[in-house]
């Protein structure tokens, strides 16, 4: 019996999945296999809310295929030596997998090819599963990859995408294939809010955005207040939604909500090609400003009232609570937030950055690092001296108060716009409040970063 290996990574549907659907072709039974590598561990990257995600989506996928007569093969260890076991125990000729856009994906990757051709298997890798461009489709004349988004985003527009593929029907898994307990989801150090994990719940939220947010979709996604962005970001990094079928859906869709939501898949396609082409921004500058950071040791008392939503500017304090208790953070929130830590606290990019990975449940070594890093003006931002008010901004996007009322208690017997400025009330109302005042003040914020950029005010 011809027997396949489907590794899972970033990548757990059964809808549009071409390493499932090539195994299917090819042979008679496929494992469907996910190692939880200890690894992850040791990066930080399975953290809290991420596993807890993460296993909810293992039993969803579990689930799927047991539908279709199969089932998910789970083992713990590392990936190499755990596929490599299975190949031997099912006499598995050949491994299929999404390709991966990171170093840590590159270099598990290599070692998985060695040892498979060591013992005579081949490992095939599948491209655009976990993007819709795959990083190296598009490059410019000049450079081997786009380093400015609106010129990535003409040629990504008119790249012909592959065609999605439908969840297959039946899922045949040999009896040699055995494996672990799927974890269930634990609540220990778990935003209270989580949403749950899976393609199931994935595919439903998707059709219900469909119906009632898509049209909308540009006229709403920076209200802070309304909440009417998709929130499939997690969906995404866990790959229970296929980008190259959002696209294409969207684009059949119509209308300039579906254009303004695909543009944003074409923001994640392009921090990939970035990140791929330069691994090292996941955690050194892109572009540096040889800025001199506070660092924790010397502005602790600023990162921990920033992390714990006590900066006394409403707007800021507003997302940092948002994101412990959700996991999740709006995206017009995390621009204002990195850009009050970076250049109104001038503190070092990468302290937002690892507060982010630890508490999203969609944190993305690429688009959270370069998003930092657009926002801290050591990335891809044509202007990198660029400084987001709170105040003007969260009157802009925010100009009811709904967001600042809902996520901070305390301001919530403040009608906009004065929530906005709490510090403007009179002395026996501010009192009152028990909201602490400003770390410092704008125009002194500014002028410190402008001093430290060596730029005028």
């Amino acid at each position: 019996m011809h027997v396949s290996i489907v590794l899972f990574t970033a990548d757990l549907r059964l809808h549009d999945h071409p390493p499932l659907r090539a195994a299917l072709a090819a042979a008679d039974a496929v494992v469907p296999l996910f190692v939880l590598d200890p690894a992850i561990e040791d990066t930080g990257f399975a953290a809290p809310n991420r596993r807890a995600f993460l296993h909810d989506c293992l039993a969803d996928l579990d689930a799927s295929l047991r539908q279709r007569g199969g089932r998910l093969v789970v083992r713990g260890g590392d990936p190499v030596t755990q596929v490599c076991r299975v190949a031997t125990e099912t006499d598995a000729r050949e491994v299929h997998l999404s390709a991966g856009h990171s170093a840590f994906a590159a270099h598990r990757e290599e070692r998985l090819r060695a040892a498979l051709e060591r013992s005579g298997r081949r490992l095939i890798v599948h491209d655009a599963v976990t993007v819709a461009v795959p990083p190296g489709t598009i490059t410019p004349a000049s450079a081997g990859h786009f380093t400015v988004f609106t010129p990535y985003h003409r040629h990504w527009e008119s790249t012909s995408l592959r065609a999605a593929v439908a969840a297959p029907r039946r899922v045949s898994v040999p009896d040699e294939a055995i494996g672990e307990k799927i974890p269930s989801r634990t609540a220990t150090g778990v935003s209270p809010a989580l949403p749950p994990g899976g393609e199931g719940p994935a595919r439903a939220q998707m059709t219900a955005y469909w119906r009632k947010g898509l049209d909308a979709y540009d006229d709403t996604r920076d209200d802070m207040g309304a909440d009417a962005t998709s929130r499939f970001s997690a969906h995404l990094h866990f790959g229970t939604l296929s980008p190259v079928e959002l696209v294409q859906r969207a684009r059949r869709h119509g209308g300039a909500g579906a254009l303004s939501f695909v543009r944003q898949l074409a923001w994640r396609d392009f921090h990939r090609q970035v990140l791929a082409a330069r691994p090292h921004s996941a955690h050194t500058d892109l572009r540096t400003q040889h800025d001199h950071w506070r660092t924790e040791h010397a502005a602790r008392a600023d990162i921990d009232a920033w992390r714990e939503g006590r900066t006394g500017y409403p707007v800021i304090d507003a997302a940092m609570r948002q994101l412990r208790e959700e996991g999740w953070m709006h995206n017009r929130a995390r621009l204002l937030t990195a850009s009050f830590l970076t250049k109104t606290l001038y503190i070092d990019w990468r302290i937002g950055a690892a507060h982010f990975l630890y508490w999203l449940v969609d944190g993305d070594i690429a688009n959270n690092q370069l998003n930092w890093q657009w926002m801290a003006g050591t990335g891809t931002d044509t202007r990198p001296n660029r400084v987001l008010n709170p105040i003007t901004q969260a009157r802009k996007y925010d100009p009811r108060g709904v967001y600042v009322h809902r996520w901070v208690p305390e301001l919530r017997g403040v009608d906009a716009p004065r929530v906005h400025e709490p510090w403007r009330l009179p002395a026996p109302a501010r009192a009152a409040l028990h909201y602490p005042d400003p770390l410092v003040t704008l125009p002194d914020g500014l002028i410190r970063f402008h001093r430290a950029r060596g730029k005028r005010p």
